[in-house]
């Protein structure tokens, strides 16, 4: 069984869907953290595995540098090009094609997996999602807060549709809501 959750930059579907996963004891699939690997590493043929909570470029753990404000922009970049992200989304596809996976990502539910049995679009109010974020990283909140509209809009026009749930999809806003309640929700949708 697979429960896709998508949704736009800071809305929380990474610690969501670890959470969830780790709820369920399931595989879990950070799709943003392929496209960041490969944009390190320069190559969508980046051979990208995870083990235990870390990220392993080609051999070597990246885990941390993955999460630089400028990886996070050669990322978006790198998604940006139809045929460089073809390549990755067939990674992802391949990965989740047995057992069962909690994917998160922008596109989980649209284009990792179109098909997931269960599908979740995580949403909050921009100052919700750009206040957790500059938390994590411990920058200005109107700094992220301008960075994630941009990047939103950017990754609007590829073709895909960030801001819009897949079909099917169950609409959860986290905006007020405890990781607790929000598994809650999530895991309830399994059953």
């Amino acid at each position: 069984m697979r429960i896709a959750i998508d949704g736009p930059a800071g809305a929380g579907k990474s610690t969501v869907a670890r959470a969830v996963a780790s709820a369920l004891g399931w595989e879990y699939l950070d799709s943003g953290a392929m496209y960041r690997a490969a944009a390190l590493k320069g190559s969508e043929h980046t051979d990208i595995r995870f083990d235990g909570g870390r990220v392993l470029a080609d051999g070597e753990d990246v885990t941390d540098a993955i999460r630089t404000p400028e990886v996070t922009a050669a990322s978006s970049q790198l998604a940006g090009d139809p045929e460089k992200r073809r390549v990755i989304v067939d990674k992802q596809r391949a990965l989740v094609r047995d057992g069962d996976w909690v994917i998160e990502g922008r596109d989980a539910a649209t284009g990792i997996a179109p098909d997931a049995e269960v599908k979740v679009f995580l949403t909050a109010t921009p100052e919700e999602r750009a206040r957790r974020r500059a938390s994590q990283e411990g920058r200005p909140v109107d700094e992220v807060e301008r960075e994630q509209a941009e990047r939103d809009a950017k990754d609007n026009t590829l073709g895909r549709s960030v801001l819009t749930p897949a079909d099917g999809a169950v609409e959860i806003d986290t905006t007020g809501l405890t990781l607790d309640e929000v598994v809650a929700r999530v895991t309830e949708l399994v059953k």
